[in-house]
């Protein structure tokens, strides 16, 4: 079982919440969770991040993959160290053609 640390929308039309869930990655976005690490509210100024740190190292130990959303959070928390390896860049994979 695939298993990730990754956001899912609350609250109403135009007025968005998140919650920082963890999931089984093949549920969908708004599916049946595992466990609540924290919450986002994106409306406030600056942002409000709240994130119950013993849960979200308990779960990094476990070998919970966080998406990149996540992770940011994480990081900004204090929970997780920023890794010094820069994420591989994304190209474009199509031939050109030729004239």
């Amino acid at each position: 079982m695939a298993v990730k640390m990754r956001l899912t929308r609350m609250g109403d039309k135009k007025s968005p919440f998140y919650r920082i869930v963890v999931i089984d990655s093949r549920k969908a976005r708004s599916g049946e969770y595992i466990d609540k690490i924290g919450y986002v509210d994106p409306l406030k100024n600056p942002a409000e991040v709240v994130i119950d740190a013993e849960k979200a190292k308990k779960w990094l130990a476990n070998g919970v993959q966080p998406t990149e959303t996540v992770k940011s959070y994480l990081v900004n928390a204090g929970v997780m160290e920023k890794s010094s390896k820069l994420s591989a860049p994304k190209t474009n994979d199509k031939k050109k053609k030729k004239d």
